[in-house]
């Protein structure tokens, strides 16, 4: 079976990926642009009311040894406020049960309520298991009664060995399988048509597709932010329509 050698060879393979400070940098960067977009946008109110739609913003982006990906995605959500969204967002130590089983915990390293520190363990069941350990930086608030907003930047990501066992160990962050370097989210919500209309944008830095195993690799390297961003907009719509039906049977 052709399969079985490749899988034998993306250990080797994948281990070579290395994260420049190229890379890095044109991440941050163009992290820095899209947060000044959304930054004017926060004050026109331009959030379309959709059910669902998923695109992508651009090409996945071709970056010295990396690819850079973004994503967008939007639902509108009957009968939730702005307030409703912003507590869902805010809470934490939920996250394990509104996203599951994408991730598998959270922890709150700091928390004052406008901003937070976390740490989250992720896992992508693909022809392999991949599992991931991140901190993020959070800020979230409300602009107004009717909208709001949350920007969630990725300071350290790992990738896990052996996960769950004796032997686990953390990768060093930029030297490993390159299925995630960076991830930032950025949420925006606005009251709309007796609803919120919720969007979500996500820029993502991954290892670029790797000579010999395009056929294998490339599949989950370009697939992976957008099918990470559906099951995420569907999560969270699935989770702030059981929290307005609790309030609204009150």
């Amino acid at each position: 079976m052709k399969i079985l050698p490749a899988l034998l060879a993306i250990g080797s393979c994948c281990a070579a990926a290395h994260l420049s400070r190229a890379a890095d940098k044109a991440f941050s960067e163009y992290a820095g642009t899209v947060e000044a977009r959304l930054a004017e946008r926060h004050s026109i109110r331009e959030v379309a009311p959709d059910s669902i739609r998923v695109e992508a913003v651009k090409p996945p982006a071709q970056l010295p040894g990396a690819l850079l990906h973004h994503w967008r995605a939007a639902a509108f959500v009957p009968g939730a406020s702005a307030e409703q969204m912003l507590a869902l967002l805010r809470d934490y130590n939920m996250l394990p049960r509104y996203y599951a089983p994408q991730i598998a915990s959270a922890r709150v390293l700091a928390d004052d309520g406008k901003s937070a520190v976390l740490r989250v363990r992720m896992k992508e069941q693909k022809v392999w298991t991949i599992v991931l350990d991140a901190e993020y930086s959070v800020e979230s608030g409300l602009v107004g009664n009717d909208r709001g907003y949350s920007a969630s930047r990725s300071t350290s990501v790992w990738q896990i060995d052996n996960p769950g066992s004796g032997s686990e160990r953390r990768r060093t962050p930029g030297d490993d399988d390159g299925y995630l370097w960076r991830l930032n989210s950025y949420w925006s919500f606005t009251r709309a048509r007796g609803g919120l209309a919720i969007e979500c944008e996500a820029i993502s830095l991954t290892r670029d597709v790797p000579l010999g195993l395009g056929w294998l690799i490339a599949p989950v390297i370009q697939n992976l932010p957008s099918e990470t961003l559906q099951f995420t907009i569907k999560s969270t719509k699935n989770a702030l329509l059981e929290i307005a039906s609790k309030k609204g049977t009150r």
